[in-house]
């Protein structure tokens, strides 16, 4: 077999292959043999077929279906001798193909970047410290009160944070237009569920009453048909509903299959996973920065394939979280191209860096995790046992501590700054940069 080897560009191979006739032959009449034993034609007994019957019958068959497993085999064999990590399936074109001939193909294909990862010291990460608070905990069961408010019908006039119930009809210049009317709707004052100035022209509205309210679409809104239009609402307010929080008590503390009785009972398990949220979000700042400093001090050229492979993979998420009737691949791929590339490029380096410095998930950690994860069920140690029963769902938390051995490599290199901030801080997520 004869290999030659074309750089066309960074991470493009084009590699010429030659496979020698005889090889193709003794893979054909592998085949016609074995055809031969099991063939059934009439006028002859099985196992009996004359081999020149066999060749006339069967022969271009077997001939296209050994120069298929042939170049398969022969590009495998290829990119092993000359030492070739591909990363994506080849573009095949036959250059020579005919009966009696070598077999001469050329594929094209692209391979994994090499590379070292370097560039440790230039990492700089603000590692956060905080405490759960009593007032921490006293704000988040108000919150937990708040998401479980009950409305009941008020005879007074609408304040911020009531319910209403209301008809409207939206207009633009005398026309009602799409989406702009509705009956029977639920609308919580103070919510921002509705356009600047709606829910705050229905404060003081009472149970009966009609109100006319002249507002302006944002210019961002997301509807371009209206973004900065002037429109009237004609709205009925059917009913006024004011919030009642739950006591905290028994019946609350149930809601949350909280097996601890009695108000400190609650606290205990609500404080537990705040301290759990608090740590993982901790770590998970930390995280991004180290992986948004080794980004910024590696940069390397992405194989196509991989990234429309991880573009396929974030399309069919999208479908999946979203639904509707469409397809993954109706969604367009420059939506996801950016992030498809942070996710490959982050990949191959932190695999570079598990290479580099010989990692190993660490078995203690990985108990440690799964146990962490089990303290929010009910029945944490039925939860451990499922996952040591589970080798995929093993596998996958084997990968995310071997991804924090990554960080915590790193971060013995990099430059460190310790920062104590408020519970709410910590756990407050970090907004995403603006697109222009």
């Amino acid at each position: 077999m004869q290999v030659s080897v074309e750089n066309t560009s960074a991470l493009e191979r084009r590699m010429t292959i030659g496979v020698p006739a005889e090889r193709i032959e003794t893979e054909v009449n592998k085949r016609l043999q074995q055809t031969a034993r099991k063939a059934k034609i009439p006028g002859f007994r099985p196992g009996k077929v004359p081999m020149s019957v066999i060749r006339q019958r069967y022969e271009d068959g077997a001939r296209q279906e050994a120069l298929g497993d042939l170049i398969q085999a022969t590009f495998y064999e290829a990119v092993v001798e000359q030492k070739l990590n591909p990363a994506g399936a080849p573009s095949v074109e036959p250059k020579t193909f005919e009966k009696g001939k070598d077999l001469e193909y050329v594929a094209t294909f692209e391979v994994f970047p090499e590379f070292s990862v370097a560039g440790f010291e230039s990492v700089s990460v603000e590692r956060l410290s905080a405490d759960v608070a009593d007032s921490d905990l006293d704000n988040m069961l108000e919150i937990l009160r708040k998401q479980n408010v009950r409305f009941e019908v008020a005879d007074r006039a609408a304040e911020n944070e009531d319910q209403l119930n209301i008809d409207f009809v939206g207009k633009i210049d005398g026309e009602a237009f799409a989406g702009g009317s509705a009956t029977g709707t639920q609308l919580v004052l103070g919510s921002g569920r509705m356009i600047p100035g709606f829910e705050e022209g229905l404060v003081g509205a009472k149970a009966g009453e009609e109100r006319v309210l002249n507002l302006t679409f944002p210019e961002d809104y997301q509807n371009l048909e209206l973004a900065g239009k002037t429109a009237e609402f004609t709205v009925t307010v059917n009913t006024v509903s004011a919030p009642t929080l739950p006591e905290l008590n028994e019946a609350f503390f149930n809601q949350f299959g909280i097996k601890e009785t009695g108000i400190e009972g609650f606290r205990t398990e609500v404080r537990k996973n705040m301290e759990r949220e608090l740590r993982q979000a901790i770590k998970s700042k930390v995280k991004n920065q180290v992986m948004d400093g080794l980004l910024a001090a590696n940069p390397i050229d992405v194989p196509k394939a991989l990234l429309e492979n991880e573009v396929n993979r974030l399309r069919v998420q999208a479908v999946q979280q979203f639904g509707g009737n469409i397809k993954p691949d109706q969604l367009p791929a420059e939506l996801f191209e950016e992030q498809a590339k942070r996710r490959v490029e982050l990949g191959l380096i932190v695999a570079e860096v598990v290479k580099q410095f010989d990692l190993k998930p660490d078995e203690a950690r990985v108990r440690e995790l799964i146990q962490e994860m089990a303290s929010a069920y009910q029945e944490p140690e039925q939860v451990v046992a499922w996952y040591y029963k589970n080798e995929q769902q093993m596998n996958e938390v084997r990968s995310v501590v071997l991804e924090e051995q990554v960080v915590d490599t790193v971060l013995q290199k990099a430059s460190v700054t310790d920062k104590a901030v408020s519970y709410e801080e910590a756990v407050k997520p970090v907004e995403a940069p603006q697109a222009d």
